[in-house]
């Protein structure tokens, strides 16, 4: 345990993945907007996650991942099924269309760069 009671030697065994598209004049906003609203609270509770875009011709695609030391801990956070998407409340203006679900994947191999 670190001195703010946070167990440390926990390893991520479950990624969580959203993905989400939208239209290119709206990503700007949309990734502040997601950052703000959807990944600063997750952070609060998963063991860690990313974030990434990619902007195409017409549309940008945003991938959220976050980590969780199991498929319960990451239940406590999203509920019973966490698969479910809850989605953002400003989704439906951003979004091309809304996703309906999320990828639940076991890590089988966690190695970070070097570096």
């Amino acid at each position: 345990m670190n001195q703010h009671g946070a167990d440390t030697d926990r390893k991520a065994t479950i990624a969580r993945i959203w993905r989400g598209r939208t239209t290119r004049d709206k990503a700007d906003d949309y990734a502040v907007y997601l950052r703000e609203v959807g990944v600063t609270p997750l952070l609060e509770k998963a063991l860690g996650a990313q974030m990434f875009r990619e902007d195409r011709a017409n549309e940008s695609e945003f991938v959220t991942i976050s980590y969780w030391e199991s498929v319960e801990a990451m239940s406590r956070f999203a509920g019973p099924d966490p698969r479910k998407i809850h989605h953002l409340e400003r989704d439906p203006e951003f979004l091309i269309e809304l996703p309906e679900s999320v990828q639940v994947l076991e890590i089988a191999l966690n190695r970070a760069p070097a570096g």
